[in-house]
């Protein structure tokens, strides 16, 4: 299954596209989606929809991955990333795409085993698991291909447990 992995963020948006049978994934193509810091929000989430669809367009991803709204300290911050978050769903949901969901806490469970892990630890398990010699070039690429591979393995749980015994 292809899997699209979105890290939503109003500056930077991760992205990361695997291919993956719930065990083994391989990484087709992994980003950010910049804008302008000094842009209204309306551009910016006109271009991060934009820079979604012309993913999807290219990819063609069967499934897509959000991560969900953390509970930040910044309730400003946290509303832009909702908005944000809007859009991705928004674009997914254009396409047909169904949509996975999963705190930051299950992405990391899922990758690391740790739900308090740090970036970095995140960023080598993603590397790991996608056997990629090199480093990634950012965190939230790193981020967006970790909540895809959450949603393989999640998927491929779920689809086990419901396999006749």
């Amino acid at each position: 299954m292809r899997i699209l992995g979105i890290d939503c963020g109003a500056e930077q948006t991760g992205y990361g596209l695997i291919e993956s049978d719930g065990r083994r994934h391989r990484m087709i193509a992994a980003g950010v989606i910049r804008t302008d810091a000094r842009a209204p929000l309306p551009q910016k989430l006109r271009e991060i929809a934009a820079a979604l669809r012309s993913l999807i367009a290219v990819h063609a991803p069967e499934a897509a991955a959000i991560e969900d709204v953390f509970c930040a300290s910044n309730m400003r911050t946290a509303l832009r990333l909702a908005h944000v978050r809007g859009v991705a769903l928004l674009s997914a949901a254009e396409a047909g795409l169904p949509v996975g969901e999963y705190s930051p806490l299950e992405v990391k469970m899922s990758v690391v085993g740790y739900g308090r892990a740090s970036k970095e630890q995140v960023m080598m398990m993603v590397r790991s698991l996608l056997e990629l010699g090199e480093g990634l070039d950012s965190a939230d690429a790193a981020d967006a291909l970790a909540v895809a591979i959450c949603h393989a393995t999640r998927r491929s749980g779920v689809a086990a447990s419901q396999e006749p015994s």
